[in-house]
């Protein structure tokens, strides 16, 4: 991924010419359906396709995901494997908890600290740190993740990376819920 953020290394140099954009207040969704459901979506293998764009809006990265989730009582793992369209591959395992509250609180190997996140409505939201490293250098980036519960098992997200409190870069991710292949009989295939 480093070679992926070069473009942001240079952005971050430039922020005196950025404009920071306001975030939507989570209780706007307050009421919207289909609802998000962070245990029920993040259950089992989903496929999700996604680009990342500097502050121009110009696409620096594409890649396609694979994700498998599982929750043990108020703990889940989401396990995420991402291929980039350079050929460069990027693990991330996640240990989300869900709090009596009813937030969340989740870890990875690149996470600085804890994701907290929340879900009303429709919409859900991840605030977290990540250090990333560009040409030698680490760059320390605010995310402002966003996800909103669409029909048919699609989930689009998209993710504000902030430096100094002004975005430098945002991905967009569309997820699909995958579903198991059907067998000549029309039964789920099992070894599918």
């Amino acid at each position: 991924m480093t070679s992926l953020l070069k473009p942001v290394a240079g952005l971050i140099t430039s922020l005196a010419v950025l404009v920071g954009c306001a975030s939507p207040k989570l209780s706007a969704y307050e009421g919207t359906t289909p609802p998000a459901d962070i245990e029920a979506y993040f259950t089992g293998p989903i496929s999700a396709w996604g680009v990342v764009q500097d502050w121009k809006g110009h696409v620096v990265a594409r890649f396609d995901v694979k994700m498998v989730g599982t929750w043990e009582g108020d703990t889940g793992t989401l396990d995420e494997t991402f291929t980039y369209y350079d050929g460069v591959q990027q693990k991330r395992v996640w240990t989300i908890t869900k709090h009596p509250d009813g937030t969340y609180t989740g870890t990875a190997g690149d996470i600085v600290g804890e994701a907290t996140g929340a879900q009303t409505g429709t919409a859900i939201n991840w605030a977290y740190q990540m250090d990333l490293e560009v040409d030698g250098k680490t760059w320390r980036l605010t995310f402002d993740d966003w996800m909103w519960q669409m029909n048919d098992g699609v989930m689009i997200n998209r993710s504000y990376m902030k430096k100094f409190g002004l975005t430098v870069a945002e991905l967009t991710l569309f997820m699909k819920k995958d579903t198991p292949a059907a067998s000549p009989e029309g039964e789920p295939d099992e070894d599918a």
